[in-house]
């Protein structure tokens, strides 16, 4: 694979005729480097750990293993159960061992030369002899140790019978029940023991491991397991040899792993495909140097053996690059006045980065993704008109929604990425039960809206009180909803103060967060304050009836709008489930507002609840459906994938880098004013340039990474890379064909 360095081992010995010659590169992994065990000093096992057993009586049978010097058994590792129902057992008892730290069990107690376990219990009646299968594994003192072994013995019940010895070549005729995955593979003759079908294949052959330069402040690791094999998650680490001037300054970003239980470590989280790792650097200088990257990792065979834990080397290139303290803190495409919040920011830095972030928030009134929520605050507003009062006290209550919703929202986004998570904005749409639960709201507000139902109702005659505060709760949630869709869309100016919020004490991130929701918020404070623009508002009337109705209709296509990312993201089935949820809402809210006006109103009322109760179940279905495949490529367009990138880099292609999603508006009005058009297909073929997209509509680990590196905190995110190498140019979050154009001809010169 171009632009990957291959990464094997040293060669180990080439013949594989006898199990003991396998043994022996398994173990040859573990040790160092520089040692080597000649095949011909190892015995084979049944010679290394010869085993007997005979019965002391009808319920007794001793298991006696004969240890060869220069060998030993662990005693954890150590078992016999009966193989069917003619002996019922008690646990198996072993004498104490000696105690020992081992490098691949931790603190264990191993036996040398000789050991005799005892299992008691008691035979059916009329049965004269049994099946017993007994499981142990052990290791040469000089540092090979064998997988674990698993032997069916026939032994007879009657005391002073002829002693069984165990021999691997000689299969039981009985099922062998729970079975150990990583049991002994074939006998001396070939006879199968075990269920699996294979030998299990050299180190370098079963696990791949490979491992290029990302970013000057990045590696990315690929693991590759063979078909039949799985990697552990928690068994591998890494460690870095550069003269102390690079370290890793925390743990490897891996993409979610599959559960697994194996009886070697229990309960565990694996890889059976291949992996990509994104591992971060710290630099202490700034100037080009050649690394090596040293990999420990462990796996297994399904239904096979279990390998030592293994190490590989690679040594890397590692190109110039600004000397940071952390990746993590550094900010790009800052303008002048902000600098990287080392410490202490100047107030100046602090000024600015609040004048943008309020800017952005002024600018997100015009983004599409905040016009259903801002036709409910208008309509609002102009209800409000008999009163400059009630005008203010609706302004400032839709603040406050906004404001504690963007502090609550910044701070979950902040605490996440603290723990490690490269969480950013509008996060929230990538969680199907979100999305879902959002569709059932937008799809209750239209209804209300259309007068299927009415919430406060009734309360309307109780007293102004009551109705006032049933007008601030409206107020609020509609201030906390305006956020709640307007987050995954990003305005100019906003990526900068966000990056600076994300880079910068958790005080004043948060006071970058408020600052976007006083400029979200800012239009309708200023119509509630200022008496000259709330003049200018119409005056309530029965007009004002047809209005509303109207505006629900915004209210269901933003509905609608939060399927189709729900069928993006977990396919036709969520489709149906949140529909038929939408159906049991739109019941349960209609016989909730007849039970207002029937006879048997707590009956109708109890129905209704009943159905609403109904609607929360799809909810449940989609949380459980898995995640889609990743989509196909469009024609024209090629995937994301770190790898993919690195190698049109390394081939010096110009690439045109698309980080979008469904759920993101700027996104899909990019794609409409530019991306999908003519001049861009034209401009991409006169830079010849490779168009590649990047899906982030659920989450995606790679991509992740991706935002992380061009420390984007929200999507759209456009990333140019020049012919020849050289950093992307990440572009504006607003894009026109002028600043594509531009962009592509800095790229090719």
């Amino acid at each position: 694979m171009n632009g990957l360095h291959v990464l094997l081992s040293r060669s180990l010995h080439a013949s594989t005729a006898m199990l003991a010659a396998f043994l022996l590169t398994l173990c040859m992994l573990a040790a160092s480097p520089a040692r080597a065990v000649d095949e011909s000093d190892l015995l084979p096992v049944d010679q290394a750990f010869a085993l007997s057993a005979k019965a002391v009586d009808h319920g007794k049978i001793e298991f006696n293993w004969t240890i060869a010097k220069g060998y030993y058994l662990y005693r954890e590792r150590m078992g016999a159960v009966p193989a069917d129902a003619a002996f019922r057992a008690n646990p198996l008892q072993l004498p104490e061992g000696i105690h020992k730290h081992d490098q691949f069990f931790g603190e264990v107690q191993i036996y040398h030369d000789h050991v005799t376990a005892t299992l008691t219990g008691a035979a059916a009646s009329g049965v004269d002899a049994a099946d017993f299968i007994v499981k142990y594994q052990g290791c040469a003192d000089a540092g090979v140790c064998y997988p674990p072994q698993k032997r069916s013995l026939h032994i007879a019940l009657s005391a002073g019978a002829v002693e069984t010895a165990a021999d691997s070549g000689i299969a039981s005729a009985n099922p062998v029940v729970n079975f150990d995955p990583l049991a002994a593979l074939t006998g001396r003759n070939g006879t199968k023991l075990v269920g699996t079908d294979t030998l299990p294949m050299p180190p370098e052959q079963a696990f791949g491991f490979e491992a290029i330069v990302a970013t000057p402040n990045r590696l990315l690791l690929r693991f590759t397991p063979a078909k039949g094999y799985y990697l552990y998650r928690d068994k591998t680490s890494f460690r870095i040899d550069s003269d102390g001037a690079l370290t890793l300054p925390g743990k490897p970003q891996w993409p979610a792993a599959q559960q697994h239980h194996d009886d070697h470590f229990g309960d565990v989280a694996v890889y059976f495909d291949q992996v990509e790792v994104p591992l971060p650097l710290q630099r202490t200088s700034a100037s080009a140097q050649k690394i090596t990257l040293q990999a420990t990792f462990q796996g297994c065979q399904t239904d096979g053996v279990c390998y030592p834990p293994m190490q590989r080397s690679v040594t890397l290139d590692l190109p110039s690059g600004g000397a940071v303290s952390s990746e993590a803190s550094a900010i790009r495409d800052l303008p002048p006045g902000i600098h990287r919040p080392d410490g202490a920011a100047s107030i100046s830095a602090l000024i600015t980065a609040l004048l943008l972030a309020l800017g952005g928030g002024l600018i997100l009134n015009l983004m599409p993704c905040v016009l259903p929520v801002l036709s409910l605050k208008a309509l609002s507003v102009m209800q409000a008109g008999e009163s400059r009062a009630r005008t203010r006290s609706h302004a400032l209550w839709y603040t406050a929604g906004v404001l504690v919703s963007f502090a609550a929202l910044g701070a979950l986004a902040i605490g996440l990425r603290q723990a490690g998570l490269a969480l950013g904005w509008g996060f929230q749409l990538q969680q199907p039960l979100v999305v879902a639960a959002l569709a059932y709201l937008m799809l209750a507000i239209g209804l209300s809206l259309s007068g299927v139902y009415q919430f406060g109702a009734g309360v309307a005659g109780v007293g102004q009180h009551l109705a006032e505060k049933s007008g601030a709760a409206g107020d609020f949630f509609t201030g906390v909803l305006a956020v709640i869709v307007a987050s995954p869309c990003t305005a100019p100016f906003m990526g900068t103060a966000l990056a600076f919020a994300f880079a910068s004490s958790t005080a004043m991130a948060l006071a970058i967060f408020l600052a976007l929701g006083l400029g979200l918020a800012l239009p309708f404070l200023l119509i509630g304050f200022v008496p000259a623009l709330a003049s200018r508002l119409p005056k309530p009337g029965a007009w004002m009836d047809t209005l509303k109705q109207v505006l629900a209709f915004p209210m269901y296509l933003t509905a609608a709008w939060m399927v189709s990312i729900l069928a993006a993201q977990r396919g036709a089935d969520a489709v149906l489930y949140v529909l038929a949820g939408a159906v049991a809402l739109a019941l349960g809210v209609w016989l909730w507002e007849r039970g207002r006006y029937s006879a048997r109103q707590h009956t109708v009322r109890a129905f209704g609840l009943l159905a609403l109760l109904v609607a929360t179940l799809p909810l449940m279905a989609i949380q459980r459906l898995p995640a889609l495949a990743a989509r196909v490529a469009e024609q024209g367009t090629v995937a994301y994938s770190a790898a993919k990138l690195a190698e049109l880099r390394g081939k010096g292609q110009v690439v045109f880098v698309d980080i979008t999603a469904d759920w993101c508006i700027t996104c899909k009005a990019n794609e409409k004013a530019v991306l999908a058009r003519p001049a861009f297909q034209d401009a991409m073929r006169k830079a010849g340039a490779i168009y590649m997209v990047g899906d982030y509509t659920d989450v995606d680990q790679p991509i992740t990474d991706f935002l992380a590196i061009h420390h984007a905190v929200g999507i759209p995110l456009y990333v140019v890379y020049p012919r020849g190498g050289g950093d992307g140019e990440v572009l504006p979050n607003i894009l026109t064909q002028s600043i594509v154009d531009d962009a592509l001809a800095r790229a090719t010169k």
